[in-house]
């Protein structure tokens, strides 16, 4: 890519725990984002079928009502591949946009019933480029989603550059962060449920180390967006218009907000990626070449899978992994 060209973050909130429905309105949000020319489209964390808010109001000892919404969430998460990701994947090579949207996952490969709050990557010919299960669920997503492993680190190469990035607070793991700068990305996605201060300041901070633009994007929900039907919503939620304001930005490799953070309302942000600019700034710092200093320092990162059952079929066969 020699000219500029746009790049989307997708403040939206999603039909709460409706896969189907969820997955219809991503798909018009990304015709959406491809009509105004965008090339990639963020989606925020868990965005399908929705981010499990109920982790940080309900105790965890209330363990029938965790039980009940965790066996909805788990009926409504996506499976990698599958109808959903199939649906996603022809709104992408429709619009001819890259996609990077936050799901909950199942894990498909063993027992069918643990959940990771995973990143989904689709190029823009519609094709299923990897799912990043998030390393660490934070304090209370831990009583809802398992641990990734770092065989689903990784960065993309398209043709606007180099594509990758971390969900929420894994963007406070230094050396996770240090993993995507040192295979050189260039476009930074970061999906969170996180918003105000410090988070927008570590959306900077990140652009600026990694010399990359930065996406940061936010589901924006209001109370309403809850269904009445659930018990928790009136036991547990605060009584408040916003249950998340969204505070979606974007940020150019200096640091710089391109589209300040958007609080309160659903949107598409837009802003212009300047091709030159994903290698200039890194004259003055490159903090995984010219800043780094590999003589000292030594990072190891750990790309095996970690399958849950290794199957030995019989004597001299090789091992089946499940």
């Amino acid at each position: 890519m020699n000219e500029p060209f746009l790049i989307a973050a997708v403040q939206a909130s999603p039909i709460f725990l409706d896969r189907a429905a969820t997955v219809e309105k991503a798909c018009s949000l990304i015709a959406e984002a491809g009509a105004r020319g965008a090339r990639l489209a963020v989606f925020p964390e868990g965005f399908i079928p929705a981010y499990p808010l109920w982790c940080w109001f309900i105790p965890a000892g209330e363990t029938h009502a965790l039980r009940d919404l965790y066996a909805e969430l788990l009926d409504q998460s996506v499976t990698v591949p599958g109808e959903a990701t199939g649906r996603l994947c022809a709104a992408a090579r429709d619009a001819g946009v890259a996609v990077a949207i936050g799901i909950n996952e199942r894990n498909a490969e063993a027992s069918g019933t643990t959940l990771y709050n995973s990143l989904l990557y689709i190029d823009a010919e519609g094709r299923i480029l990897g799912s990043h299960r998030k390393l660490v669920p934070t304090a209370g997503e831990r009583l809802v989603h398992g641990q990734g492993d770092g065989s689903t680190l990784a960065v993309y190469d398209l043709p606007i550059g180099r594509l990758g990035g971390l969900i929420c607070w894994e963007n406070y793991m230094p050396l996770a962060r240090y993993a995507l700068y040192s295979w050189g990305v260039q476009i930074y996605a970061a999906p969170t449920w996180d918003r105000g201060e410090p988070w927008l300041s570590t959306l900077r901070h990140i652009a600026k180390e990694g010399r990359a633009y930065v996406i940061g994007c936010c589901t924006a929900m209001r109370r309403s967006d809850v269904p009445d039907r659930y018990a928790f919503k009136e036991k547990y939620l605060p009584q408040t218009e916003w249950l998340n304001p969204g505070d979606s930005a974007i940020v150019d490799p200096d640091g710089k907000f391109l589209v300040e953070p958007v609080r309160n309302r659903e949107e598409i942000l837009y802003a212009e990626v300047d091709p030159k600019r994903l290698s200039g700034p890194r004259w003055q710092l490159d903090v995984a070449g010219h800043y780094g200093r590999p003589d000292v320092f030594e990072l190891t990162v750990r790309r095996d899978s970690r399958p849950m059952v290794r199957v030995v079929e019989g004597a001299g066969k090789p091992e089946v992994e499940a």
